[in-house]
């Protein structure tokens, strides 16, 4: 499988992701320059963790412009997975692939933590590999993590089954405890903790690499 690792101004998770699906899966994995316009014969998609364009307007509202999100798009479109992670899931939302918004976290403080997930789906390429009520360990690190939509959307992906993960204990006051969520297409991901960093016993848990081989598993079954 071939993973695609976006790289903007400011991405500091970027190298996280390489080594998370390089090294700890075994694929390949290349980095796709903000100002290409091509995925080019990727299979999925990593949108990083950082600070794309200094976080300068609101997180993710500069990047949605550049020219690799016109691909990404069309990549998901397609029906190319996409995983977008803390800053990535604002890319994602901030260009209208997913829903709703990431508003400052309760507190007005940056958090960075490891917290506990639990998947709220299996039925998704991101979760497929992962067991019902299973606590996934892994760090979060955002000031602008705290999930938001209104009354009509919320009750939309709690019907379409579309929350992909919920917190055990909500850090940022995200509503109904969303930690992550799916598109229409169930192809695209956005989630704030960092699976990237969470993959091996070293890094404290290894509980995020289930969320890739999850992805691995899903294209491998499409692919037969």
């Amino acid at each position: 499988m071939r993973f695609g690792v976006v790289v903007f101004p400011g991405s500091n998770c970027d190298h996280d992701a390489w080594y998370a699906v390089s090294r700890n899966l075994g694929h390949q994995a290349s980095f796709l320059w903000h100002q290409e316009s091509s995925v080019g014969n990727t299979d999925a998609v990593i949108v990083p963790g950082g600070f794309s364009y200094g976080d300068y307007l609101r997180c993710g509202a500069i990047a949605k412009f550049s020219p690799i999100l016109g691909a990404i798009r069309r990549h998901a479109e397609s029906g190319g997975l996409v995983i977008g992670i803390c800053n990535g899931f604002q890319i994602l939302v901030e260009s209208g692939l997913l829903p709703g918004a990431l508003l400052r976290n309760r507190g007005l403080r940056f958090v960075c933590k490891p917290v506990e997930l639990v998947p709220a789906t299996l039925n998704s390429p991101f979760t497929g590999a992962l067991r019902a009520g299973e606590r996934l360990k892994m760090p979060v690190a955002h000031g602008e993590g705290c999930y938001y939509a209104d009354d009509e959307t919320l009750a939309r992906l709690e019907s379409e089954d579309r929350v992909a993960f919920r917190y055990v204990d909500n850090p940022n006051g995200s509503l109904n405890d969303i930690a992550g969520i799916l598109n229409e297409g169930r192809n695209v991901l956005g989630m704030m903790p960092h699976p990237e960093r969470a993959t091996e016993p070293l890094m404290g848990s290894a509980a995020g690499l289930g969320i890739f081989q999850s992805m691995v598993d899903a294209f491998a079954g499409a692919a037969r």
